[in-house]
């Protein structure tokens, strides 16, 4: 499945006939443990699943979190990874997978941020080999069944059941130790699983309501933890914003934004939750005329007067009001940007042309300003 297509959900829920203008909503499996300490659960999590030969899929390079998980495994534990990247290198993948069934592995558990829960997932999805996940930032890709591989300087994105973690446990202790910048980065990537929820064709009432508290939530959160990262109570309130966040892509799917923030990591080596930041407010501006309800939602959610401002407002609170350029695009690149984003069209609101997307990375380049902004 190409990047920008539905939810496995979403796929299912259109194929289905329907009467015009109708709605469906069909929920994903899937188990969440959410607490301060929860992390302390995940031997029981695996027991739980009837496995005995767990691989520890490991990108915090925590040391400390490490050997604790290790012990909680104890016998179950068969071996540990922790040579992630971003964007899933499909070598790496490879590899993962000799050194999985060299083990004998029949569990996934995936700490970290999203680059661990999309390895974990690569290999899922070549084996069905189930995952527990524990995440320790606040993308939300722990809760989506879509999965990503770059090979070749192109990342191919789809979605399948298989990939979808049994099971997400929610430390918020865990988060305290998240530096700032990747913190908020992390947060705005979660706020654009929201944002871009709500006009997909698989949006429906379910998922509005999801992504439009999972906003809020999210907002206060990352502006509370950013101001104190020792907040714990701002820690757990931005974590369950993104585990709204990624519910409702779960449902809803992906669109223009994503596929945007695909080629400019997969293509650029951009870093993801960074783009997600710079290029989010202007995916909105896009629809602006063509999705005004939506608009509205998501203005209502930032408590501000219009939406694109209030993103801005709120990436610019966090210390992310770059744009493209401060991330190490280079202008000249913007055209083939451009190009590969309007390559395949995805669910939109709105047509896409080049020229359109064109202009959209030339605002997220200089962050509107007309010049670069660092």
């Amino acid at each position: 499945m190409a990047a920008g297509e539905p939810s496995a959900a979403g796929a299912r829920a259109a194929a289905v006939p329907a009467p015009p203008g109708a709605r469906i909503y069909e929920a994903l499996p899937g188990r969440v443990v959410f607490g301060a300490g929860a992390v302390g659960g995940v031997a029981a999590e695996v027991e739980r699943l009837g496995a005995g030969r767990v691989l520890l899929v490991d990108g915090l390079l925590d040391a400390v979190l490490r050997e604790r998980i290790e012990r909680e495994l104890d016998a179950r534990h068969a071996g540990t990874i922790d040579d992630v990247a971003q964007h899933v290198p499909a070598d790496l993948v490879e590899r993962t997978r000799r050194r999985a069934a060299e083990l004998g592995v029949d569990c996934l558990v995936a700490v970290g941020g999203g680059s661990a829960t999309g390895l974990a997932k690569a290999l899922a999805l070549e084996t069905g080999i189930p995952i527990v996940a524990i995440p320790t930032t606040y993308a939300g890709s722990e809760m989506t069944p879509i999965w990503g591989i770059t090979a070749d300087g192109r990342k191919t994105t789809g979605s399948d059941p298989r990939v979808l973690p049994r099971t997400v446990i929610y430390d918020p202790k865990l988060l305290l130790s998240l530096p700032p910048r990747p913190g908020a980065a992390s947060g705005m990537n979660a706020m654009a699983h929201c944002v871009e929820a709500m006009w997909t064709p698989a949006a429906n009432p379910v998922t509005d309501a999801v992504a439009s508290d999972g906003i809020a939530r999210l907002a206060r959160g990352l502006r509370a933890s950013h101001a104190d990262p020792g907040d714990l109570e701002a820690r757990a309130e931005s974590l369950r914003g993104a585990w709204l966040a990624g519910t409702a892509l779960a449902v809803a799917g992906t669109g223009l934004h994503h596929k945007l923030c695909h080629v400019l990591g997969g293509s650029f080596g951009l870093p993801h939750a960074e783009v997600h930041a710079a290029v989010l407010p202007w995916v909105v501006d896009y629809y602006r005329e063509a999705a005004p309800d939506a608009q509205a939602r998501i203005a209502a959610a930032l408590g501000a007067d219009d939406a694109v401002t209030g993103l801005r407002d709120l990436a610019r609170d966090l210390d992310l009001g770059g744009g493209l350029a401060a991330l190490g695009l280079r202008e000249a690149d913007l055209d083939e940007a451009a190009a590969q984003g309007a390559e395949a069209a995805a669910p939109t609101p709105a047509p896409i042309d080049r020229a359109g997307i064109r202009e959209l990375l030339g605002h997220a380049f200089t962050n509107g300003t007309g010049e670069e902004d660092g």
